[in-house]
């Protein structure tokens, strides 16, 4: 890594980069200087050939807890409409980051912590992991698109009972409800996680970025809109000429045999 960061601990492993959130005693809490390293360590990253970020919580306890409560007791009507656009936007930034992104929970991860994690493609959570969105408990509603992604994961009457009732859910129960991916032992979540992640970066780079781009566009769009998406995202897979060299490849070993005449440069080595 080229920079030095304050509040995360950055460290890259061939095709991926680990991110531990690093305010332990502040509960890995998301502050407003938190989202700008966030953003910044996307941004270097993203210029690597890196293709996965895997964020996690230093510490034995938390992953991320929550939003800054500090910082947010301090925000009059408009301080609070501000700080909820910035951390919408930081995870905007992240599910429009072409990197796979990865959520290792290894502790609480709660409110603010919870929406980090819905930005992230995947998440794998340790058995004793704590996860919810209680803001309801202290009068606010979650700010960083906790209504808006938790809906779409898993469905508006699970939606509705977790954030009206702010009840904290086992790791387990997470993962039956379709929100976590994975639960594992804690002390293999680091092992599983780059397990977990090998036979996705097996596949072109490209095509999961576009991939990630039409099943986002999903979550938004209307169905014909999200259909034309589609079908743009497909386009922009033949701007790469992988798909096309393997299948010659399958066509001049014999592997894939057809009766249609096809350009002389298709036997040809490409």
């Amino acid at each position: 890594m080229k920079k030095e960061y304050s509040l995360i601990l950055a460290e890259s492993q061939d095709d991926v980069c680990w991110v531990a959130i690093n305010r332990p005693h502040d509960r890995n809490s998301i502050n407003t200087a938190l989202m700008g390293e966030i953003t910044q360590v996307l941004e270097e990253v993203e210029q690597t050939a890196i293709r996965a970020m895997v964020f996690t919580g230093s510490g034995e306890t938390h992953f991320i807890g929550g939003a800054d409560g500090i910082e947010m007791m301090q925000c009059d009507p408009e301080g609070a409409l501000a700080f909820s656009v910035r951390i919408q936007e930081l995870f905007n930034r992240m599910e429009e980051s072409p990197l796979i992104l990865v959520a290792a929970i290894n502790g609480l991860c709660f409110g603010g912590g919870l929406e980090f994690s819905l930005a992230c493609d995947f998440r794998i959570a340790s058995d004793s992991a704590r996860i919810g969105l209680p803001e309801v408990k202290v009068g606010i509603i979650p700010g960083g698109g906790g209504t808006q992604r938790l809906p779409r994961v898993v469905g508006m009457g699970r939606a509705m009972e977790m954030i009206l009732s702010g009840k904290l859910y086992q790791a387990k129960d997470a993962r039956d409800l379709g929100l976590i991916h994975r639960t594992v032992p804690g002390e293999k979540l680091i092992a599983e996680t780059q397990e977990f992640l090998k036979p996705v970066l097996a596949n072109p780079r490209h095509a999961l970025t576009h991939a990630k781009r039409a099943l986002r566009a999903s979550q938004w769009l209307p169905f014909s809109d999200g259909l034309q998406n589609e079908s743009q995202e497909f386009k922009g897979c033949f701007s790469s000429d992988f798909f096309v060299s393997l299948m010659c490849q399958q066509i001049r070993s014999g592997v894939l045999k057809t009766t249609s005449k096809l350009p002389e440069w298709v036997y040809n080595e490409r």
